[in-house]
């Protein structure tokens, strides 16, 4: 017995250290080795993802660089707004500030406020002298009508959100399709491993690992692309809608003034 044992025994230890020598080969596989060894379709996938994710935290950037400069400058603009006694130093200043969504409110409710004096001057200058109206008569210019002022605030509120919320919209895209791309490579990274074990005939874990590692590195690339973009997504939104509010608080300041003022 022990003379056919021991050859078994040294055949079995001998294919025991050729498993442990290949599963070390295995483990020192890096991910940019099975990245090179990969196909055409899981590079075009994490081609894909990478730009996706560039652009992703580029448009991050640049919005909370725009957020904080919109914020800045609309703090500096009620500044100036409440403590001037006229619209026409406010818009003196309005170049200087012009990042901030208020100015643009501004800009446009006062447009629309001296289009309607300047009609009503014109008006009471063509009028013969018993026909003048006798609020107005005595030299105080007078608004026609004040909804036109608050559509006009409407309007360049609508303008103003659209430009805070441009390229947002790109994150949600990334957030909801990227993971499924991932998802795609992932199947289609399976898909071959399982042809590359037909191929071979053999399923083993060094011809098995591999294919399945480089697969699941798609998944990986997908929600790495995806957990930033819905981050910053509800967090610019948020943000988006606090603009928003800021000015229909601006907008109602602007046509009590008016109100108090020119009716």
């Amino acid at each position: 017995m022990r003379t056919l044992g021991s050859p078994y025994l040294a055949l079995l230890a001998q294919a025991q250290g050729g498993a442990l020598s290949g599963m070390s080969d295995s483990s020192g596989t890096s991910p940019l080795e099975l990245l090179a060894n990969s196909g055409y379709v899981a590079k075009v996938v994490l081609f894909m993802l990478g730009m996706m994710s560039i652009v992703c935290w580029a448009i991050i950037f640049y919005k909370v660089w725009t957020f904080r400069r919109a914020n800045r400058q609309s703090g500096s603009f009620l500044e100036v707004f409440r403590r001037s006694n006229k619209f026409s130093e406010v818009q003196a200043v309005c170049r200087s500030l012009e990042d901030s969504p208020l100015v643009g409110l501004f800009q446009a409710g006062y447009a629309e406020l001296t289009a309607q004096l300047r009609q009503a001057t014109s008006t009471e200058e063509a009028a013969p002298a018993g026909a003048v109206n006798p609020r107005a008569a005595a030299g105080r210019p007078m608004l026609k009508s004040l909804t036109a002022v608050d559509r006009a605030l409407l309007r360049a509120s609508v303008v103003e959100t659209n430009k805070l919320e441009l390229w947002i919209s790109f994150l949600a895209t990334t957030a909801s399709i990227a993971p499924f791309i991932g998802l795609f490579g992932t199947v289609w990274g399976i898909m071959e491993a399982f042809l590359n074990i037909s191929e071979q005939g053999s399923t083993s874990l060094g011809v098995v690992a591999p294919g399945i590692a480089t697969a699941l590195i798609a998944t990986a690339a997908g929600l790495a692309a995806a957990i930033p973009a819905v981050i910053a997504y509800n967090q610019l939104s948020h943000r988006v809608k606090l603009f928003a509010s800021e000015m229909d608080d601006f907008a109602m300041e602007f046509l009590n003034i008016s109100e108090r003022n020119f009716t």
